[in-house]
Formats: structure tokens, C-alpha cells, sequence
């Protein structure tokens, strides 16, 4: 078989069973097993597959097939244009969070002004991927990452050495903000925001594979945003801001539930590229 036919006949396998982008998905699986880059898929279509390399192929496109996410069959991911390792310990970060970056790195750089160096919180971080997307773009940030997962941090801490940031990056093992050693002049956080009722209709990527402690926010979703403001005092510096991920509808809730803790601060909601509030910027 050569490679023409085998991205062809991925595709189409794929396209069939009803998986979304089914030839964007052929092409990771097909550049992995070869060890190559998507151009070179096209400027090579007569390169021939070895036996190995094809049985290698289909296997991948048989866990695909069962719903497993490409990201932890490939043990990597693309997130704010920086390459992380994922596995199954970690939820898969989202474009959508990106949003949540972008923003972080918005608000400190105007911060830093006042201040030579700024200390950040990403709470929650799984992988890493906001921590350290937040240091390469801060470089005289300090940045504590927490998790509760031993398992997720391990993960973390090879994305950290991996983009050389692990100096920066101090990985805490704790719920949410309780292993701070310090007051912060931000927190960032993605937190779980699923509600119970909506996990049936998760797709069996999600509902399968991810983590469940990841995904998981309560009757409301708003759990764990609710420890984590129930945890703040004394863990935010004077003048201090944080800013949070949310899902589709719970802007109003959200802000609710933060003003029930923090009447005076200042509440914005920011909305993501298809329009939906995704970002809570909040100045206390």
C-alpha cells in the first residue's frame, strides 16, 4: 500500500463510521505511525508502506473508531500553539481555553507595569497547559499550578521540564487554592463546569476516556467554582483579579454566585469567537 492509498482509505473509514474532520484525523494518525509532517503526506503520495507500518496505522484507526480522542492516542496535543504530552490522567485542553489565556496574559502585562514581578495561581491545571502557556508568554511571572491529582501533575511536570519552564512553574498537590504558600496576584482557573444532567449527553470521547474528576461540577456545575471562592480569603493579594472558564448559559449564575462573596467587585464577561460567555474577568 502506498501512502496515497492508506491516507484515502483512513479517511474514508473513518468518514464512515461518522468521525468528525475524518481527514484531518487520518492525516495525525498517518503522520505519527510514519514519523512525518502533514506537507510531507502530500509531497510523497507514492512512498510505500512497510507491512508494519500499516498494521501500525489500523490499529490506530481501530481506537479511533471506538471513540478514543486522537490527542491520547497520540499522547500529545496542540494548545495556544505550544505541543503538550497528554494521557489519560488529564483532561485535553480546548481551543475554547485559549480564550482564557489570551486574556490572562492581557490583564498581567498591564499589571507588571506596577510590578516587577507578578505571581499567578492556575488552579486546576491537569497537563499544564494554561501554566505554562502562561509562562512562556510572562517570563518574570511566578506561577503555583495546583491539582488534586498526583497522576495529573506528574503529567504537568514533563510538559514544565519539556518547555523549560519548571523553574518558573511550582506544582502543588492540593484541592484548588488550600497548598498556596502565598497570596497571588491572579488566579486562572478551568474547573470542572459539567452538570450531572448533562453527562449523558456527553459524547463517547468525553464520556468514555476523559476523567471524570475533570469534568464533573455538581447539580449546577458550579461546585468547584464555589470551593474555590469559599477559599480565597487570604489567598489573594491587595487589588488582586482572577479570571475563570465557564460553560454556555451559567455566565448569569456565575456572576451571581461571585457577587454573594465579593459584592463590590468588578464583574466582566467575555464572550469566545462563536459568542458564548466563556471568560469571567473579576477586579476585586
Amino acid at each position: 500500500m502506498i501512502l496515497r492509498e492508506a491516507l484515502q482509505s483512513a479517511t474514508q473509514t473513518l468518514r464512515t463510521a461518522g468521525i468528525a474532520d475524518a481527514s484531518v484525523e487520518a492525516e495525525l494518525l498517518l503522520g505519527h505511525v510514519l514519523g512525518i509532517s502533514r506537507t510531507q503526506l502530500y509531497t510523497e503520495p507514492e512512498r510505500s508502506l512497510t507491512s508494519v507500518e500499516a498494521e501500525h496505522l489500523w490499529r490506530l484507526v481501530r481506537r479511533r473508531l471506538d471513540h478514543e480522542p486522537a490527542a491520547y492516542i497520540l499522547g500529545r496535543c496542540e494548545f495556544y500553539g505550544i505541543d503538550f504530552y497528554i494521557d489519560y490522567h488529564t483532561f485535553i485542553p480546548r481551543p475554547e481555553t485559549e480564550l482564557l489565556v489570551e486574556k490572562a496574559v492581557e490583564l498581567a502585562q498591564r499589571i507588571s507595569h506596577r510590578e516587577e514581578q507578578i505571581t499567578i495561581a492556575d488552579i486546576g491545571t491537569g497537563c499544564g497547559a494554561i501554566a505554562v502557556s502562561l509562562a512562556l508568554a510572562l517570563p518574570q511571572a511566578k506561577i503555583y499550578a495546583t491539582d488534586v491529582s498526583a497522576s495529573a501533575l506528574q503529567v504537568a511536570e514533563m510538559n514544565c521540564r519539556r518547555h523549560g519552564v519548571n523553574s518558573q512553574v511550582e506544582l502543588l498537590l492540593g484541592n484548588l487554592l488550600e497548598q498556596l504558600p502565598q497570596p497571588v496576584d491572579m488566579i486562572v482557573a478551568n474547573l470542572p463546569y459539567i452538570k450531572d444532567c448533562e453527562f449523558k449527553d456527553l459524547s463517547p470521547e468525553i464520556r468514555k476516556f476523559e476523567p471524570t474528576m475533570a469534568l464533573a461540577g455538581g447539580e449546577d456545575g458550579l461546585d468547584k467554582i464555589q470551593q474555590m471562592l469559599e477559599q480565597m480569603p487570604g489567598k489573594l493579594s491587595y487589588g488582586a483579579c482572577f479570571l475563570l472558564e465557564i460553560g454556555q448559559g451559567q455566565g448569569g449564575m456565575v456572576t451571581s454566585l461571585i457577587k454573594s462573596y465579593f459584592p463590590q467587585a468588578s464583574i466582566e464577561l467575555i464572550s469566545d469567537l462563536g459568542g458564548i460567555e466563556r471568560v469571567v474577568k473579576v477586579g476585586l
